[in-house]
């Protein structure tokens, strides 16, 4: 290959064979980097798939594990999302869920809160509601694939500090109120997900838990006897973070994952798609002449 190129008005004293030797060794390294590039950009993709969608991964348990189970409830979930659209949410994002509710007068129901927990995993993902309404604490138990869910949206997309806010049970009315007309605040899609450093303040004891024993980040400074303090740091556990194994029977392998993720890769980007279509329909406004 590189003898049949002419090279015009070459310069003498340059063997050109070599330096087109090395460009081509380049445009081959190129080529390798830009497949590298490729690879990492489908590994960031599944490793956002674990967090959008947590519930597409099973059960870690091996009791209950079954593939073909998993195979199927995979498929229904899908097909669930094609008729309801389910946002990007975490653990203290805004959010409000209407449901069809047959002794409503308008047989529908809203509620607004934020989000305290999201657990299980398939069929049975779950999250919980959160909103003080008229001084008193209310909370919703949502089936993420309920049939009864009409619409779920994200007024304010956002993290906390821990991984569950149920201390807000046990905080004051401000932490967890919001307002029921709250409308959605809009974000780019470049943007990573804002996390809400906020400090919560817990009321007196009694609580609901034993707070001071949880290693909780998004907390003020408890203010308790000293000997609370002493039982919690007897009890403490703080060699957990480093037992492997235990890590690993608690999660999902990495090999795992993007096998399942590229299993059902395709249909996500679909309604993604789809998804963001219906977005920009609804957020375009058209332009007004002015006189």
């Amino acid at each position: 290959m590189l003898n049949n190129i002419r090279i015009l008005n070459k310069p003498r004293g340059i063997n050109w064979k070599n330096v087109l030797r090395n460009f081509s060794s380049e445009v081959i390294d190129t080529k390798k980097s830009d497949g590298n590039k490729a690879a990492e950009a489908v590994k960031k993709n599944y490793l956002s798939y674990r967090h959008i969608y947590a519930e597409f991964l099973p059960d870690p348990n091996v009791k209950f594990r079954n593939t073909i189970r998993e195979k199927l409830e995979r498929k229904d979930m899908i097909s669930r999302r094609t008729q309801v659209a389910i946002p990007e949410f975490y653990v203290g994002s805004i959010m409000a869920v209407t449901i069809s509710d047959q002794h409503s007068p308008g047989k529908t129901e809203r509620f607004v809160g934020i989000c305290i927990k999201r657990e299980g995993c398939g069929l049975r993902a779950s999250f919980i509601l959160r909103n003080v309404i008229d001084n008193e604490g209310v909370e919703v138990l949502y089936e993420l694939y309920d049939p009864t869910i009409q619409k779920i949206e994200v007024l304010r997309l956002e993290k906390r500090l821990d991984e569950q806010l149920l201390y807000l049970r046990d905080s004051y009315p401000e932490y967890s109120t919001f307002d029921v007309n709250m409308t959605p605040e809009l974000i780019t899609e470049d943007t990573p997900v804002p996390v809400n450093t906020t400090k919560v303040k817990l009321k007196p004891r009694p609580w609901t838990q034993k707070w001071e024993r949880q290693n909780l980040q998004g907390v003020q400074e408890f203010e308790l006897p000293q000997k609370f303090m002493d039982k919690a740091a007897k009890v403490a556990k703080p060699w957990e973070k480093y037992d492997l194994m235990r890590t690993y029977m608690k999660t999902i392998p990495e090999e795992e994952q993007n096998e399942i993720f590229d299993d059902i890769k395709n249909q996500l980007q679909k309604l993604e798609i789809t998804r963001k279509k219906m977005k920009r329909s609804r957020t375009f406004v058209r332009p007004v002449k002015l006189a």
